[in-house]
């Protein structure tokens, strides 16, 4: 199978690596176990002993009993057996994208976005239109366009809410203007959600399947409970039948999850409530930092995101982004995603949920680069 090389992916392969100050970092400040127990208020040794007498067998093949019932937690009507467990949520997308997909079905996937959610259909041999984000639509999908596209060889609609790169969070009234769409051809929609409940305010944003029995959510532990490095992530539905369909193809591919890795994350999701309070305290602390910056930088406009991780800034240099990030890393050690990795030039990814005062000092050698473009 021929795919397009995963820009974002091999950029920051090339470069995370050797950066004093990573600007491309996508996850909220990352836990360490002893962390993790501390913010969740649990006996760190009596947590330590459990993992080490483990027996380490396969496990629950299709995810322990007690993750998926604490997963069920962050949804409004779900069960268990509603959800199965899968490499991170990367895991669950390819998963989800090579059951459903065929070669001759038409997606529409909307950019920008993880390129993942694009690149896979098309190499299956899918027809894959873009719903174009736009920044005059305030990075939301235009119900007009989709209609446009739509058709009746439509089997799936792509979205990711929060979207990446642009921190755009689509409304329940949105979401289920997509859901009309959607029926009326009787598609699926699979909704990346791995910055879901990552929002700048306090009311519940919705999932996908809490408003279509079509709907498929994925997520996982990386971006919003700060466990990148335990490669765990679900796929949840509520449909049966794909649920047969996407275990049979399962266990092709991924047999089970490892079993310290679900015991790491039920602990976190049996503290859900304490992480997401100092995951949004972060995240929203952060962004204003970042706001006062592009409020003193001329070069710079951005429209301010309403969840997730991470924005685009626009500049107006008369420079490529690639280059302007390579110079950038090359010069200033400091780690920034080039728009051209999704598709929009002129346009950088910056990710603002990590330490405070990295990212100030990051944003300082932006700074300082600037002036010497200027």
């Amino acid at each position: 199978m021929k795919i397009k090389d995963f820009g974002v992916e091999q950029w920051m392969n090339e470069y995370e690596t050797k950066a004093k100050y990573n600007l491309g970092e996508t996850c909220v400040s990352s836990f360490s176990i002893h962390s993790l127990c501390e913010t969740a208020g649990v006996n760190e040794k009596e947590f330590a002993d459990k993992l080490v007498n483990r027996r380490l067998t396969y496990g629950a093949i299709e995810g322990s009993v007690p993750l998926k019932e604490q997963i069920t937690r962050l949804y409004q009507n779900l069960t268990p057996a509603e959800i199965v467990t899968e490499h991170g949520a990367i895991g669950a997308n390819n998963l989800v994208l090579n059951t459903v997909v065929e070669p001759g079905d038409e997606v529409i996937a909307v950019t920008p976005t993880y390129q993942q959610l694009q690149s896979i259909p098309e190499a299956i041999g899918a027809t894959v239109k873009l719903l174009p984000l736009k920044r005059e639509n305030n990075y939301l999908p235009d119900a007009d366009q989709l209609r446009s596209l739509i058709s009746p060889k439509t089997k799936l609609i792509v979205i990711n809410n929060p979207d990446n790169p642009t921190g755009s969070l689509m409304s329940k009234e949105g979401l289920m203007t997509i859901i009309n769409i959607a029926k009326s051809v009787d598609a699926y929609i699979l909704c990346d959600e791995v910055y879901r409940h990552l929002t700048q305010t306090d009311e519940y944003s919705p999932s996908i399947i809490d408003l279509y029995d079509k709907g498929i959510s994925t997520s996982s532990f990386s971006k919003v409970f700060s466990l990148a490095g335990i490669r765990l992530g679900w796929i949840a539905t509520h449909d049966k039948q794909l649920m047969r369909v996407l275990l049979s193809h399962r266990d092709y591919a991924t047999i089970s999850c490892g079993q310290l890795d679900e015991m790491v994350g039920t602990l976190a999701l049996e503290h859900q409530d304490a992480i997401l309070k100092r995951n949004r305290t972060i995240i929203r602390k952060n962004l204003a930092i970042l706001e006062e910056w592009v409020k003193k930088e001329p070069h710079i406009s951005w429209l301010k995101p309403k969840a997730g991780t991470t924005t685009l800034l626009h500049y107006d240099f008369d420079i490529p982004s690639a280059e302007f990030c390579d110079r950038l890393m090359k010069e200033y050690h400091t780690l920034l995603v080039p728009g051209s990795c999704f598709d929009i030039e002129h346009s950088l990814r910056i990710g603002y949920a990590f330490e405070a005062e990295n990212l100030k000092k990051g944003l300082e050698q932006v700074s300082a680069f600037m002036k010497e473009l200027d």
